[in-house]
């Protein structure tokens, strides 16, 4: 019998040991034995090939195409109008002669069918029509053939003697739903949907059952309820074990249908599937139990309003399986739409039911929430109606939960099910304890996260009524452990009353229950002076910790909102009722004296008067910590006094801080904020120019030398201690305390879009475009008493939001510019800048007009939301925009390319030159300032930032609610032009500096400019109690990083004063605190959350926070969120959205990008000539925003697999000794074997790092610089476009050559990592130098020898000449004083080294590599990467294997294999017992590169899949294969695991270097 949609089963040999092509055939299921194949199956089919993370879009485009082409393009074929037309007319024709053909065909049936009696006629007009039907169009299908045709189908599926009848009436019947939906109507009306119900019930041939539900579920899409009134969803799921998964399915999707649309009345039809709906929630299959979730969920919405039900549905085991499902175990196989529908559901089952609150407690639901909310995402918004009604936000829907697992506090008599619900807790206390713990810490963390107004008042909320039904004295501890006093400090600090009325009550429960044990924490972390503040806010501007100023409400109920996106009152968040009404909603519940009153009563109650009057509310510990501040701060700030008693200062007051710190006793947040402790080290540490200038440039010259000073001497008292650096040592305390006053300080808004979605906006300035986003409406006016520029004449523009004030004054000037408007005439265009954001594609649905939408600004957390964006748009950086552009124009060669880039990108040598550049440049300067509100507006903020800036500081919500909707009035002048003064920040020369500086000039380090010299964020003044914080984390992060210079440096100066005597106490170990520790949790949580919303699409669509900070303070965010916003500033790539799978790990996107929107390049290499394959790829494409995929000569691989060894390949040749690109380390030779060097092509164990070149030179060994420049220049090329298309690369490059790449300067001390031998020598060598130059200064320069050597042996011993050692044919300086080295001249020898090491030697070749670099991007971007970070981003994982341990859990098992199958646990140990060089060559035979992505195994995207290798002949005869651009690794299975090891390791070996097919 026939079967539509049938797949032709898997007809390709196997070729051994090879990588093979991918094909997707390999990924097709073969065909069911059943013939009943219809178009849901074939669906669901396809949906299980997805499964197998096979991506075949190149391969499958690719085969189309013809091969030899060097370059194929996925462009469209071109042909002139006319012959379109006529391809257009015939087609028509064509169509017009079918669907005739077709009526006439359905004529015939019919007639045949009505007067049809034998059995074999009928059978054969039905197959008739089935054939018709398979290939006929949706056209050739009427409504009156439907239904002539829908009483004669009925009547033969009910045929009883003759089952191919049934059969092909039941498929014609699915068919013609499946062309003409709308004839399941007809269907219904002659009785269909119960003949085929009949024949579910009472099975007697399988494949007529299966067609049964394949036409049930086309019925059921149009006709539900006529559906659940047949009896459809018992039928269907009556003998639903007995299918296969696919056609199990197709049963749930009617159901989903049926359930989508239940009506109001009688139930029973539905209520009495769930046991049965209930068990197929513990399948494997995910599509199959999202379906059944769905239906639950209906279900239980449905009657939500009746306990009896809800009763019923608990008694079926549901919530035993929902909690299963909702457990860490099956988390990951759901949907977030789903899996946050399986929360709602739980809770309105705990809200109408007693028995399922009783069994949510039962079966430990605490551990399971608490385990969502360490692991949730917190993309937190305000709950407009779409999110709570669509159980899109997850910790809104577990808040929601865990209120109502919580009866109310206030009593309601009349409530049994409260009292019932009180009762159980009270009899089983241990159950709310055991919630208590799990979920309030978890809340606290939330809380501090960033979340927004109505989370937190969920969280708190949720902690009030724990506490209060709480009476155990486990509370206690849970409390004081969860630090609850200092969470109620930062909780006042909130402006919503709301909030401040739930802390309030949280504290008075606490200190009426537990009073002795609370009083002191609470005086200790602050909270009665937040109390008292609340009522006196005139005391909080003695205070530096945040404290409450005034109450205002976070929804004022005077203003107007529109009656769809009605914000509930906080008072309303979390009812189960229904929104309450309009009026309702505008007013709240609680007093506007309720916070006084409460406030007064608790300090009226348990507090003593003395205490709010005098000193003797501060604890010893915050006086004795503010004295020794103050100590600090006067020396700081008189330099006679502090260079008098540094040793003083150093061992004294420091020590004295630190041992506060890190004593007994534990510092509160509120202690170290309130003691200066953090204002006196900043002011030390910048000798006292932190509070004198505000600019940051007072710090030049010979200051330097004494910040170093004071430096080391923190960086001493750090390292004190029996083991540095441990977590319970002075530094990682003090940066512990820094980071829990940031928490509390630090008040950045968050700027969410959660409204109605936009259409497309055209903006006019500066671009002139449409935009997929709204735009501003500006109207620009002259500002009052300006008489150089003209009036614009236009009422009001629209601009884009995101465009630059730059970029507004270049579109603005030649308009209002006098002199320009005089030019009009003869000039017909102007030049418009590019705004931040570039112009965006529009689409057909565009509108000019957007609607108005209320934007609300929170005043607790400054949360501002905005309207929603509709669709994705894709983005392109300006920057990348111009290279697009310019690389489609160019059609240079590759030499003529390469010279040129290095020209126009060569930079500056120094930063001194590049500022004084740029401040001189005419095009630079700024012509025009704008001023909003009278404000002026900051050029280097985008228009939306700056107007955001103005809201969040006046605090205005009316002005926040017509961000989009008013003319926005701004001012305009011409900017008064100001002689540039150049920066001070270079170095001063030795006779500048005092006696005491003179050591300290020649180890300088390069790190204090960047500290002292950027703005770390402008919306915060300096200093301020933030600022401080900011500031100091950025010194102590930068000391940690410079530590081993800082040491080295005061070991030499110790050397030099007679300390030490012995070169050997040079050689110093020094430990360091991990960067994570300098993450702050709560502003990557701001961040990532800020991203995820829906108008992040540029850095410019963001707060300005985000950008300042994450730009000068990198190290507070996580390195996935800067991966993230990296992303986004250098390639315009969209966010994740919201409705997307939710993936535990977030690695996938990490690692491989969202490209779908890029075009892709699919180019012809050659093996034999790789290098030049590239060379000429980079050249065509580097500038263009494409993917590009590789294909070699004369194989038929293509895909990521051959593209990831390609850029293997490539980075392998570049790394080779003998191109002339990199040092040599004659210390490898000696410990690598031949074989791997010439296979590694590494030639440095410390990591690649420039070959130094003179100046003078342009051949050396054969080898022409000018070539060597080249390859520096594709190299820079090939590492930004594998990081643009998100491939690994392998490369070994030394952390030197990273810092280079980052821009940072190298010093002396940088030569020990790349060069360690030589590093140490020159070190040695400075050691004495300076104990020369120390003696001379001393002995007033009369004597000239001093009995220094070097290790026992005169410098003239040594026979050193003047030329860079290891590179004879470098000669470092000529004349009578520079033919050997002596003491004399040994400074000078030194000096040349360094800089022919690590400054002039390299930097053409590191130019060129910047300029190549820069083709594909800016290299800029990668300024918020550290040398460590660079590496994980471009290399992956260094050490991939690390969790070998978890090595199954990261792999997919499929196809004959599973977890526990012996040959996979050969595979693991086999996998286990290989060294490091057999792991790389196993990684790059099944995925194409030897490294793994960042997140290592976990993170590999597609996952490691492997499956049963089916052989003709003996499996211990054949080879495993592979398809790479899968990670599909095809395993025989052998016999033994020596016989596995044996073949794997051949094929791993031997099975490189070709892509065939598989």
């Amino acid at each position: 019998m026939e079967s539509r949609g049938q797949k032709r089963p898997e007809m390709v040999d196997e070729l051994p040991a090879d990588k093979r092509a991918c094909s997707s055939l390999d990924f097709r299921p073969s065909s069911s034995n059943s013939s009943v194949q219809t178009h849901m199956n074939s669906t669901h089919s396809t949906l299980e090939a997805h499964d197998h993370d096979m991506d075949t879009s190149s391969s499958a485009s690719a085969s189309s195409r013809s091969e030899g082409e060097h370059e194929k393009d996925s462009a469209y074929g071109s042909c002139d109008s006319d012959e379109m037309d006529q391809h257009h007319s015939s087609l028509r024709d064509y169509q017009r002669r079918r669907m005739s053909s077709d009526h006439g065909k359905f004529k015939s049936i019919i007639s045949s069918l009505s007067g049809q009696t034998e059995p074999s006629g009928q059978l054969a007009v039905l197959t008739e029509l089935c054939e018709v039907l398979s290939f006929c169009t949706e056209g050739s299908l009427s409504s009156m053939t439907s239904d002539l045709l829908s009483p004669l189908l009925v009547k033969l599926a009910k045929h009883e003697s003759n089952p191919d009848i049934m059969l092909f009436a039941i498929r014609a019947i699915t068919y013609i739903c499946d062309l003409y939906p709308r004839s399941a109507a007809f269907l219904v009306r002659h009785d269909a949907v119960p003949a085929l119900c009949q024949r579910l019930l009472a099975i007697e041939y399988q494949d007529v059952a299966e067609q049964c539900l394949q036409a049930l579920e086309k019925i059921s899409r149009e006709q539900p309820l006529a559906c659940l009134q047949a009896g459809a969803i018992m039928a269907v799921l009556n003998y639903i074990d007995f299918f296969s998964t696919s056609i199990q399915r197709v049963a749930l999707c009617t159901v989903v249908n049926i359930c989508k649309k239940l009506p109001s009345e009688s139930p029973s039809p539905f209520m009495e599937a769930v046991p049965i709906l209930c068990n197929l929630l513990q399948y494997e299959d995910r599509q199959l139990v999202e379906n059944v979730a769905t239906c639950l969920i209906k279900i239980v919405e449905r009657v939500a309003q009746s306990p009896e039900m809800l009763d019923e549905l608990c008694q079926h085991g549901l919530i035993q399986q929902v909690t299963h499902l909702l457990s860490i175990n099956g988390r990951t196989t759901l949907s977030k739409l789903i899996y946050n529908g399986l929360i709602g559901m739980l809770v309105k089952l705990a809200s109408g039911s007693v028995l399922a609150f009783r069994t949510s407690y039962e079966l430990n639901i605490s551990s399971i929430l608490r385990d969502i909310l360490a692991t949730s995402d917190l993309s937190h918004g305000l709950p407009t109606s779409h999110v709570i009604v669509g159980h899109c936000n997850q910790v809104y829907e577990v808040l929601k939960l865990l209120n109502e697992l919580l009866p109310g506090i206030t009593k309601d008599e009349n409530d049994q099910q409260v009292q019932d619900k009180e009762s159980f807790l009270a009899n089983n206390p241990d159950l709310l304890q055991k919630l208590g713990t799990d979920v309030i810490p978890m809340l606290i963390q939330v809380f501090n996260s960033g979340a927004s107004l109505y989370v937190c008042h969920g969280c708190l909320s949720v902690m009030y009524k724990i506490i209060t039904l709480s009476k155990s004295d486990m509370l206690v501890e849970l409390l004081k452990k969860s630090s609850i006093s200092s969470f109620l400090a930062g909780v006042f600090t909130r402006k919503d009353h709301h909030m401040l009325m739930l802390a309030l009550q949280i504290s008075e429960t606490i200190l009426q229950n537990f009073s002795d044990i609370f009083l002191k924490l609470f005086i200790k972390e602050g909270v009665f002076f937040a109390i008292d503040a609340l009522l006196t806010p005139e005391r909080s501007t003695q205070l530096m910790y945040p404290v409450y100023s005034g109450i205002q409400l976070s929804v004022d109920s005077s203003q107007k909102f529109t009656s769809r996106e009605a914000l509930r009152c906080l008072c309303y968040a979390f009812s189960t009722s229904q929104s309450p009404t309009p009026s309702e909603g505008g007013h709240c519940k609680l007093d506007k004296d309720s916070v006084h009153n409460l406030a007064q009563n608790i300090k009226t109650k348990y507090l003593a008067p003395e205490l709010y009057d005098s000193e003797k509310g501060l604890t010893d510990i915050l006086q004795q910590l503010r004295a020794y501040s103050n100590d600090l701060l006067s020396m700081s700030a008189d330099n006679s006094v502090c260079a008098q008693n540094e040793e003083k200062v150093n061992s004294i007051l420091l020590s004295q801080i630190m041992d506060k710190l890190t004593g007994k006793e534990q510092v509160s947040t509120f202690e170290f904020i309130e003691s200066g402790v953090v204002r006196s080290l900043v002011n030390y540490l910048s000798q006292g120019h932190y509070v004198s200038e505000n600019d940051g440039k007072g710090i030049v010259g010979g200051n330097y030398a004494a910040i170093e000073k004071r430096f080391e001497a923190l960086a001493r008292v750090c390292l004190q201690g029996s083991q540095p650096f441990s977590s319970d040592t002075a530094l990682p305390i003090l940066i512990r305390n820094l980071q829990n006053a940031l928490t509390s300080l630090e008040a950045f808004p968050i700027v969410l879009s959660n409204g109605p979605k936009l259409r497309h906006s055209y903006a006019a300035v500066p671009s002139g475009c449409s935009i997929p986003y709204p735009s501003l409406k500006v109207r620009f006016v002259r500002a009052e008493g300006e008489t150089w520029l003209n009036d614009c004449t236009e009422d009001f523009l629209t601009v884009d939001p995101f465009s630059s004030l730059h970029s507004i004054e270049g579109y603005l000037w030649p308009k209002v510019s006098k002199k320009s408007r005089k030019q009009e005439k003869s000039v017909s265009s102007h030049v418009v800048l590019q705004p931040e954001s570039p112009p965006l594609q529009s689409t057909s649905n565009a509108s000019s007009c957007p609607a108005e939408i209320p934007v609300i600004l929170g005043p607790g957390d400054m949360s501002t939301d905005l309207p929603e964006t509709q669709g994705e748009p894709k983005l392109s950086h300006p920057d990348e925009t111009a290279k697009v552009n310019a690389g489609e124009s160019s059609s240079s060669g590759t030499q003529g390319s390469v010279e040129k880039e290095l020209q126009s990108n060569a930079e500056p040598d120094s930063k001194l030159a590049r500022q004084h550049l740029a401040s001189c440049s005419n095009e630079a300067a700024q012509k025009l300032n704008f001023y909003l509100d009278e404000q002026y507006l900051d050029h280097q903020l985008t228009l939306y930032q700056a107007i955001l800036h103005q809201i969040v500081k006046q605090n205005d919500c009316s002005s926040g609610s017509k961000l989009w909707s008013q003319v926005h009035i701004i001012a305009y002048r011409k900017a008064v032009e100001s002689k540039d003064i150049l920066p001070t920040e270079c170095l001063p020369s030795p006779q500048d500096l005092s006696h005491d500086e003179v050591l300290a000039y020649y180890q300088q380090t390069p790190f204090f400019s960047d500290i002292f010299s950027c703005e770390l964020v402008s919306d915060l003044h300096r200093p301020s109690p933030t600022y401080d914080v900011l500031f100091l984390l950025k010194c102590l992060e930068s000391m940690n990083r410079f530590m081993f210079h800082l040491m080295s440096r005061e070991r030499i100066c110790a050397f030099a004063e007679g300390k030490v005597d012995n070169l050997d106490s040079l050689n110093i170990s020094v430990p360091s605190v991990p960067q994570n520790d300098f993450v702050s949790s709560k502003l990557t949580e701001k961040l990532e959350t800020q991203m995820r919303d829906s108008l992040a699409i540029c850095p410019g669509s963001m707060p300005s926070w985000c950008n300042q900070l994450i730009t000068s303070c990198p190290f507070l965010f996580s390195f996935e969120a800067r991966c993230k916003y990296f992303k986004m500033k250098a390639f315009g790539q969209p966010q994740i959205q919201p409705h997307m799978s939710y993936n535990s790990s977030g690695a996938e996107s990490d690692r491989r990008p969202s490209l779908g929107g890029l075009p892709r390049k699919k180019i012809l290499v050659y093996r034999n000539r790789i290098l030049e394959s590239a060379a000429q790829m980079m050249d065509q494409h580097a500038r263009n925003k494409v993917v590009l995929e590789v294909e070699y000569d004369e194989e038929v691989g293509t895909g990521l697999g051959p593209t990831l060894e390609f850029y293997t390949l490539v980075c392998r040749e570049l790394q080779k000794s003998g191109l002339g690109m990199w040092r040599d380390d004659p210390c490898s030779f000696a410990l690598k074997s031949n074989l791997q060097v010439e296979e590694m092509g590494i030639n440095s164990l410390y990591g690649l790092f420039p070959r130094p070149w003179s100046s003078t030179l342009d051949t050396s060994n054969g080898i022409q610089f000018s070539e060597v420049t080249k390859k520096f220049f594709l190299l820079g090329q090939v590492i930004a476009k594998a990081l643009q298309d998100g491939r690994v690369l392998d490369l070994h490059f030394s952390k030197a050559f990273y810092k280079l790449i980052l821009g940072k300067e190298l010093s002396l001390y940088d030569i020990q990592s790349l060069d360690p031998g030589l590093g140490r020598v020159l070190q040695e060598f400075q050691a004495l130098i300076n104990r020369k130059k120390f003696l001379e200064y001393f002995n007033g320069g009369n004597e000239l020898e001093y009995g220094l050597s070097f290790r026992e042996t005169r410098i003239e011993d040594l026979c050193l000449d003047f030329s860079l050692p290891g590179y004879p044919d470098i000669v470092l300086a000529s004349g009578h004083d520079h033919t050997m080295v002596n003491l004399t001249n040994l400074e000078n020898y030194v000096s040349l080294v360094v800089d022919a090491t690590v400054r002039s030697g390299i930097s053409r070749q590191v130019e060129a590599f910047k300029s190549g670099f820069n083709q594909v991007f800016s290299v800029e971007h990668l300024k918020i990467f550290n040398e460590q970070e660079l590496e994980r981003i471009l290399c992956g994982e260094h050490d991939c294997w690390a969790q070998i341990n978890e090595l199954a859990d990261h792999i997919k098992f499929d196809h004959g294999y599973t977890a526990s199958s012996p040959p996979i646990v050969n595979l693991l140990e086999i996998i286990q017992e290989f060294d490091h060089e057999q792991r790389r060559s196993f990684l790059q035979f099944v995925t194409g590169a030897p490294r793994l992505p960042p997140g290592g195994l976990a993170s590999l995207n597609p996952k490691l899949t492997i499956v049963r290798k089916h052989c003709s002949n003996r499996a211990d005869s054949d080879l495993p294969s592979v398809m790479t651009c899968a990670n599909y690794l095809k395993l025989p299975p052998y016999s033994s695991k020596e016989r596995m090891k044996e073949k794997l390791l051949y094929a791993i070996t031997e099975g490189q270097g070709s892509f065939h097919l598989s």
